[in-house]
């Protein structure tokens, strides 16, 4: 089953009232943000806050739209009883910062793609997923993809550590109303 994509408007047709937005960014949409999508759908759905928060990934690169997320992903995602979207890859665009609140690139070389593309007038919170985390002196989440099965369970582990310190900031976000 397709994940819904965000309508014309920027509104997810399956939230009631959202008032909170993640994107999660790495370079193909394929494996990283993929899994940081899914862990933090299921993080922010164990506290019942899945009407309140859209959430959503993207990648900075191009050659990966359409397919659908690796197969070595899902893999390690089933194995830790996490659920990635059914969707495909799509590459993130502009209007990504006037649906977002938070825009969370996966490693530097992204976020400074992120960064050459951020409007002016945007107002949300664009970074590094794991500066949200207690995570030493990580920064970058690595790409898996020309690895094996250990640098997925690798890749869940700090996406783990970086969705716990997103979903404390997004639940206080939730509460007080604003994003």
């Amino acid at each position: 089953m397709e994940t819904p994509s965000l309508s014309p408007e920027g509104e997810h047709p399956a939230a009631s009232a959202p008032r909170a937005s993640v994107l999660f960014v790495c370079t193909g949409n394929i494996c990283r943000s993929p899994i940081a999508e899914g862990v933090f759908r299921r993080f922010v759905g164990q506290v019942g806050l899945l009407d309140s928060v859209i959430i959503d990934s993207a990648g900075t690169g191009d050659s990966q739209v359409g397919q659908p997320p690796d197969p070595r992903a899902l893999a390690a995602a089933m194995r830790r009883g996490y659920e990635l979207p059914r969707r495909r890859a799509r590459q993130v665009g502009l209007q990504d910062f006037e649906r977002f609140d938070w825009i969370l690139a996966m490693d530097s070389r992204n976020l400074r793609e992120l960064e050459s593309l951020r409007p002016l007038a945007y107002r949300g919170h664009l970074g590094l997923l794991l500066a949200l985390a207690d995570s030493g002196d990580l920064v970058d989440v690595p790409d898996p993809y020309f690895g094996g099965p250990g640098e997925f369970d690798h890749v869940i582990d700090l996406v783990e550590r970086g969705a716990e310190g997103l979903l404390a900031v997004v639940q206080k976000a939730v509460a007080g109303g604003r994003t």
